[in-house]
């Protein structure tokens, strides 16, 4: 038995997670039907890979912060460390590092894994979420950026946001490489500096400034936050640089797309330390939900990790949970109604066998039914139909059986349809 001895087990889930009743599932696969229609529509076809990884894979390859203080891991009985993956980016990457020489490039991925991070639980942020993960392998210059970011912005559409709802923040580690090295700040501070970086919003403009000061001198300090807030300019000031030509360039190509929210943010990086290039983050602009919602970015090194061989890529991972975040604020979530197409309630000492016949036509037809076998009252059947939210109701008696005539209504606009079943079946086809 569960429990220890009289003592009940508690119905709350782990915390940080998330249980998903039946209306909760229907807006997540709303949410993933988007995402992977989207992905699809751009000639993305789908894998999958198992939530356990050596972790290994992670230690070389994730942010400190992951590694550190949010992976979930343990070591099985054979003595390796395993972890839950944290990330789906490492996975991708392995998989086409092993079966590189099969694949076609362009390389055209997406995948909805089920993630886990251990942090504090709070709005946007769980301990497991799903994420949907786009990318495209094999293209060294900036038209993978252009079509992933493109990508990018009509699952956003899709949803029904308009442009001035969100914000597509965009930079260049390459072009922050380059302003590094024109201020003279060593290349061995270079991962640090991208990591304070990171984390810049989460600090004071008085903390930051000191903890950039401590970590690269007063003087270089001064001059990497005067180029920072150049904006755009910067571009213009760097223009010695290939990755702000490219940069320029990109930009340019995606507002002659008519993506004219996107924004050059010279202070993002990303935390992961694979990035290689350009990067990227979408933002809700409503003051309710000042966030981060997903982003990505260039990774050109990750697959050499695995194998002597360079394959360039790019990608982003856009989570559930900010998207859902999203979509309420905004008002965008649809109305979800039952996956059930028509309830059968059976009046009193009806043959159910005789029911279920006409159940099987109606679903040999494409159209889910539904029977009540409560063997409550008529009027409670009727009842419990409005929670369920069925949009068509059909009662069965021992009349409508014997003279083969139904009615079925709807139940929302009570409009109401007669006839038999091949009558029922064409009205149904028809709405």
């Amino acid at each position: 038995m569960f429990g220890i001895g009289n003592k009940k087990i508690s119905t709350e889930s782990y915390k940080g997670v998330r249980d998903f009743y039946p209306e909760d599932q229907a807006i997540q696969n709303y949410i993933f039907g988007v995402m992977a229609g989207v992905a699809k529509s751009w000639g993305y076809v789908e894998y999958g890979a198992s939530v356990l990884e050596p972790l290994q894979l992670y230690k070389s390859k994730s942010s400190e912060e992951i590694v550190n203080e949010q992976i979930y891991s343990f070591t099985d009985r054979g003595e390796r460390e395993v972890a839950l993956r944290p990330e789906m980016t490492p996975t991708s990457a392995r998989m086409i590092a092993s079966k590189i020489q099969e694949l076609p490039v362009p390389i055209r991925w997406y995948s909805i894994p089920n993630l886990f991070r251990y942090e504090k639980p709070q709005r946007g942020r769980l301990r497991e979420h799903w994420q949907l993960n786009v990318d495209l392998f094999g293209i060294p210059n900036l038209l993978a950026e252009v079509e992933v970011i493109s990508l990018a912005f009509d699952i956003m559409k899709k949803f029904g946001a308009e442009e001035k709802d969100f914000q597509i923040k965009i930079n260049s580690r390459l072009l922050l490489d380059d302003l590094f090295k024109k201020i003279n700040i060593n290349e061995d501070k270079k991962q640090f500096v991208y990591r304070l970086i990171d984390k810049k919003e989460k600090l004071s403009d008085k903390d930051f400034r000191h903890s950039l000061g401590a970590l690269i001198g007063e003087k270089s300090a001064k001059k990497l936050l005067e180029n920072f807030y150049l904006g755009e300019a910067l571009l213009v000031s760097m223009n010695e640089s290939i990755a702000a030509k490219n940069l320029n360039k990109m930009i340019d190509i995606l507002r002659g797309r008519g993506i004219s929210n996107i924004i050059f943010t010279p202070v993002l990086t990303r935390g992961f330390e694979y990035y290689t290039g350009v990067v990227f983050e979408v933002f809700d602009t409503n003051k309710e939900n000042p966030r981060s919602l997903f982003g990505g970015g260039r990774y050109d090194d990750l697959v050499n990790s695995f194998i002597n061989q360079k394959i360039p890529a790019f990608g982003f991972g856009m989570g559930d949970v900010t998207i859902k975040d999203f979509l309420k604020t905004h008002n965008l979530l649809p109305e979800i109604n039952s996956t059930v197409d028509v309830c059968i309630c059976i009046a009193p000492e009806t043959n159910i066998e005789e029911v279920y016949k006409i159940a099987k036509i109606f679903r040999e037809k494409g159209i889910n039914v539904s029977v009540d076998i409560s063997a409550k009252k008529l009027a409670d059947q009727l009842k419990s139909l409005s929670k369920r939210k069925i949009p068509f109701v059909m009662t069965v008696g021992s009349e409508e059986l014997k003279n083969q005539n139904f009615t079925i209504r709807n139940t929302k606009t009570r409009e109401e349809k007669s006839g038999g079943i091949s009558d029922i079946i064409k009205f149904l086809e028809n709405v």
